[in-house]
């Protein structure tokens, strides 16, 4: 029941941090109040987002979708707006409730539809159009209507200057509170929440302001003109949120901003011919319009998934541009033993323009790829070495009667030689090249896995040695365009890469996972385990950790304060994201980064955590915001080794900072027995539950 209540508090509340682009109940909470100190406001907005809520229950939503207050934030602007336009009363709050109820019910459709159609979010839109609706309806509402609206009561105001009083009144409208009161505890919040929202919305108020204010000829009317909060959310939403924070995020958001001034004034006029204000939909527009084009055009910095926080949302994309290298598009070498890479991608011979995005590898001894001077196919290392399948599938096409060529000649005819075409389970193809003549082992229409042989190598098509050529590409045609890729699991000079490209001359043997290590590493929800952590000798808490399952499907250890997200792929065990502050799950995370499912002793591999894994409190904050500047700042290099079988010894370094020994003991039936970075470590104890 306690579980219960706290779920709907933190639904309600997150209604209100969602309007400033947080997830935060805290933030919620101190925003709610805030709209209390108009009681006519804060009241009506209340009842919207419950009578919201409430219907939501009732057609039977669950909390995985109502929780972050995503599909309820609309309801309570609109219940704001009518709040501010109408005086309490029975009739006034029937009207809040079915208004808040339809903006619901639309927030639902044009999500649907612009996530699916457009890849759009729906920002504020459902509020825009029926608080529009519900200001043009109330003119025939004579028992509802207070002619030059009800008194709003005093507010205590500061006296500011100008420039500075618009910014805190601009930013009190968001939430229909247009006083400086308001604005400055909005300020405090979003300030504590987020530095970079606080930053982004001071660099869209003024340049907006100050835009507007060179155009009218009247800087002091143009920075208290309410509507300015637009240019405050626009450069939000562009600059932080939906964007990456980074230099060229601002700059977009900046030209957003300036964009919007002249929008912003035509809307203006255009909506005072029918009494009603323009409300937010200058920042819908302009946001909507500009994320579209960069979605068009593939703009990198996009956000591919939208944190709590921007800062959140950066540490997330700086982790994943240096941890995860490669390409969804990832295959298994599709050899055994070592081979080594004769031509990569963009290769100097044969993989240029369409056919750019391929792999050939051949085996070399001593420098060489065939013994005495190569006369014959037998003398080469690889010739009539098995292949087989890099991915799971069903076979297309097959060809596999070319014959092959005498060492040096190629066949400028038929290119490819025999070949196998795999189609796979993600739309995509893959091309295996230059089998030997009447080798392969499969046929068209056949499922294969990972690992099954499909033939053995050859020399036929345009081949002056024995290689496999290996390529990606859009369609089942032979030669077809070809796809970026990457390989995935592999040893290269005994240094384990999870998913990457090797460089041309690189020696390298495909990986199979160590199933010692797959049980270790099997975690199943509810188990629950419990160590003891130690700063040097001395006993500081007991952290218990429990595995959970987030609404998505995602799998990580919860300690109460925090949450630990792991996976686990063909080859590695990892974690990928930590969520809230607790200095014992952000060792966990410094500690094993990443640990490979096949053990090899004195095999190394690399990693670089983020900011999250090796700092908390206020000095991640600070180097979060640093960061959002300059997004080199602070590498973390992480490098691992088994010292032994289930015991991992490494180092931890920051940049320009001292490298802390790493160790961590594996539990002989399941996790983690000992971890330790520095001086702190956490030690298991025996009595959890399995």
């Amino acid at each position: 029941m306690k579980k219960r209540l706290g779920q709907h508090f933190k639904t309600f509340f997150n209604s209100y941090s969602e309007i400033f682009f947080l997830q935060s109940p805290v933030a919620g909470v101190l925003l709610f109040l805030v709209t209390l100190t108009n009681l006519n406001v804060g009241i009506a907005g209340i009842v919207s987002v419950l009578a919201a809520y409430l219907f939501a229950r009732l057609i039977g939503m669950s909390d995985a979708f109502l929780s972050s207050g995503f599909f309820t934030y609309n309801a309570l602007l609109v219940g704001l707006s009518i709040g501010y336009l109408f005086a309490l009363g029975p009739l006034s709050l029937f009207f809040v409730v079915t208004a808040g109820i339809f903006t619901f019910v639309l927030s639902v459709m044009t999500n649907s539809i612009f996530s699916y159609y457009l890849k759009l979010p729906i920002l504020s839109l459902p509020f825009v159009i029926v608080s529009s609706i519900a200001y043009l309806a109330s003119y025939g509402y004579s028992n509802l209507y207070v002619t030059g609206l009800y008194a709003h009561g005093e507010t205590i105001s500061p006296s500011l200057p100008f420039w500075l009083e618009g910014f805190f009144i601009s930013l009190g409208a968001i939430l229909f509170s247009p006083n400086t009161l308001a604005g400055m505890l909005f300020a405090v919040v979003i300030l504590l929440a987020s530095r970079i929202l606080f930053f982004l919305a001071v660099l869209g108020f003024y340049l907006g302001a100050t835009i507007s204010g060179l155009m009218e000829g009247a800087m002091t009317s143009a920075f208290l003109q309410i509507n300015n909060f637009n240019f405050i959310l626009i450069a939000m939403a562009l600059g932080g949120v939906y964007l990456v924070p980074a230099p060229k995020s601002y700059l977009i958001a900046a030209i957003a901003v300036a964009v919007a001034t002249i929008l912003l004034d035509a809307i203006h006029l255009f909506w005072a011919n029918y009494g009603i204000p323009a409300f937010t939909l200058p920042f819908n527009f302009v946001t909507m319009t500009f994320l579209y084009v960069l979605g068009l055009v593939g703009f990198p910095l996009v956000a591919q998934t939208v944190r709590r926080t921007p800062e959140e949302t950066l540490d997330e994309y700086i982790s994943n541009v240096r941890r995860f290298r490669g390409s969804f598009r990832k295959l298994t070498l599709p050899f055994s033993g070592k081979w080594t890479v004769w031509q990569g991608f963009d290769g100097a011979w044969t993989h240029q323009g369409s056919w750019k995005y391929a792999y050939d590898f051949v085996i070399e001894k001593a420098g060489k790829t065939c013994k005495n001077d190569g006369k014959f196919l037998e003398e080469y290392y690889a010739f009539k070495k098995p292949v087989f399948s890099p991915c799971k599938g069903r076979i297309v096409s097959v060809v596999s009667n070319q014959p092959d060529n005498l060492p040096g000649m190629v066949d400028k005819t038929d290119n490819w030689g025999n070949l196998v075409i795999i189609e796979t389970t993600l739309d995509y193809f893959v091309e295996l090249s230059h089998f030997a003549q009447n080798s392969i082992r499969v046929q068209e229409g056949q499922w294969v896995e990972v690992g099954t042989q499909l033939g053995l190598c050859g020399n036929s098509g345009y081949s002056p040695q024995p290689h496999i050529h290996v390529q990606i590409q859009a369609t089942a045609q032979i030669g077809a365009v070809t796809l970026p890729f990457s390989f995935h699991g592999y040893l290269e000079n005994s240094r384990f890469v999870a998913n990457d490209l090797p460089p041309e001359k690189a020696i390298i043997e495909p990986l199979h996972p160590n199933r010692d290590l797959e049980f270790q590493t099997a975690f199943i929800l509810e188990q629950r385990f419990t160590f003891q952590a130690l700063q040097g000798e001395r006993l500081v808490q007991t952290v218990t950790l429990s595995v959970c399952m987030a609404a998505g499907g995602e799998t990580y250890f919860d300690s109460g304060k925090a949450k630990l997200f792991f996976a686990k792929d063909a080859h590695s065990f990892y974690f990928y994201r930590l969520e809230g502050d607790d200095p014992w799950l952000s060792l966990l995370f410094a500690a094993l980064p990443r640990m490979p499912l096949v053990y090899r002793r004195g095999m190394t591999w690399e990693d670089m955590p983020p900011v999250s894994a090796v700092a908390f409190g206020w000095r991640k904050h600070l180097l979060n915001l640093a960061r959002a500047f300059y997004h080199r700042l602070c590498q973390t290099h992480y490098s691992g080794h088994w010292e032994g079988n289930g015991v991992i010894a490494g180092t931890l370094t920051q940049s320009g900072g001292q490298a802390l020994p790493v160790a961590l003991v594996l539990d002989r039936n399941l996790g983690f027995s000992r971890i330790r970075v520095g001086e702190r470590c956490l030690e298991r104890k025996e009595e959890e539950n399995l």
